[in-house]
């Protein structure tokens, strides 16, 4: 599981039949976790917003932890932390 701070969102207006009504939004990785600050993409099935601090599990953890097993997921918001701000230094 990764620390992130949500910083914008993706619109897919074409995209698998199994993520037709999903949100997706740009992870900022905390460069702790990450080795560099890096970026992704992860689907928002819990409502996080711009600016907030999340947890994100990847792999198949993500789809499971969305009810998704059959979706092509990588990355799920599956989190949102009341204060980050620590990690994001």
């Amino acid at each position: 599981m990764l620390i992130g701070k949500v910083i914008g969102s993706v619109v897919s207006t074409r995209k698998s039949e199994k993520l037709i009504g999903n949100k997706f939004m740009v992870i900022e990785l905390a460069e702790k976790m990450s080795g560099g600050g890096n970026q992704m993409i992860a689907i928002d099935n819990i409502g996080a917003g711009i600016g907030e601090f999340v947890l994100v599990a990847t792999g198949s953890a993500a789809r499971i932890g969305c009810d998704m097993e059959n979706a092509p997921i990588d990355a799920a918001i599956v989190g949102i932390i009341d204060d980050g701000s620590r990690w994001m230094q």
